[in-house]
């Protein structure tokens, strides 16, 4: 499993080396954006609207749109000190509470946590203390520059730290358009209701739970395949460079004409042809 984060658990003076792997994975089937007429893929370029042309990367800064077309500019350097300020590679435990106490709306992603070198006993000791507390420990920890809050938890024998969204961060229920208050609700549809939930109670078991629509896209996916139902995207040519500089040439002689104005031809010299002619 990808380690894709080192540093410490701590809770009082007790430091814990671990290791941060992701719980999850996205098993969303990624499907490509393709021209219809030829099948070959479609590029997303960076291009700036005023100076019409693609932007790269260290072309870039960062800005913070204050107002409609007004931005703080950001430096690397701006980031870098506050990011070396706040990332101590360290997830620090700050309170202990119950895990019912905290709404699911709250959760975020969830992520591994192993011991590192020289941690096993520290982690062995969190995970039973937690476990016979029946508590878990609220955190803060800042990954990818962006600091989190954190609650760590025991998921079978292993420690998960599960990252949480601030209270900010959760927009107010009473902001919710048509919500009703409360309404007549007839008591044998109430009584129904209850009995239909009562009918559908189990236990949880996720395996049995599954994506049906991916299985149906892989499905059909598969089929075309098999069918030889198939498009190999064309490759792009490549940019001829005598015709190139031809067409160039061309484009400049032409513009060149357009720009050029007929010569006269000065009156003294007119003057005498007029004179010969008439002799």
């Amino acid at each position: 499993m990808h380690t894709m984060w080192k540093g410490t658990i701590s809770f009082g003076l007790v430091n814990i080396p671990v290791k941060l792997h992701s719980a999850t994975e996205n098993k969303d089937i990624p499907l490509r954006n393709l021209h219809k007429e030829c099948h070959s893929p479609v590029k997303y370029e960076k291009v700036c609207p005023v100076c019409d042309k693609e932007v790269t990367n260290d072309e870039m800064v960062k800005g913070y749109e204050y107002t409609k077309n007004k931005f703080v500019i950001l430096e690397d350097e701006d980031l870098e000190a506050i990011k070396d300020e706040q990332e101590e590679k360290a997830v620090e435990i700050v309170d202990f509470v119950k895990l019912e106490e905290i709404d699911p709306i709250y959760f975020d992603k969830s992520y591994y946590l192993s011991p590192n070198d020289g941690g096993t006993k520290g982690y062995v000791l969190l995970r039973e203390a937690l476990e016979e507390t029946g508590k878990i420990g609220v955190a803060k920890i800042t990954i990818r520059s962006k600091e989190h809050l954190a609650v760590v938890r025991i998921y079978k024998n292993t420690l998960v730290m599960e990252t949480i969204h601030f209270p900010d961060e959760v927009r107010n229920y009473q902001e919710v358009p048509n919500v009703p208050e409360e309404d007549k609700i007839v008591a044998k549809e109430l009584e129904t209701a209850k009995l239909l939930i009562d009918q559908l109670t189990t236990e949880f078991e996720p395996e049995k739970y599954t994506d049906e629509y991916r299985t149906a896209l892989l499905d059909l996916i598969e089929q075309k395949r098999k069918g030889k139902e198939v498009s190999t995207a064309k490759e792009p040519k490549k940019p001829d460079n005598v015709t190139d500089l031809m067409e160039a040439l061309e484009k400049s002689l032409q513009k060149t004409k357009t720009k050029a104005k007929p010569k006269r031809k000065p009156a003294a010299k007119k003057k005498a042809a007029t004179a010969r002619k008439q002799a």
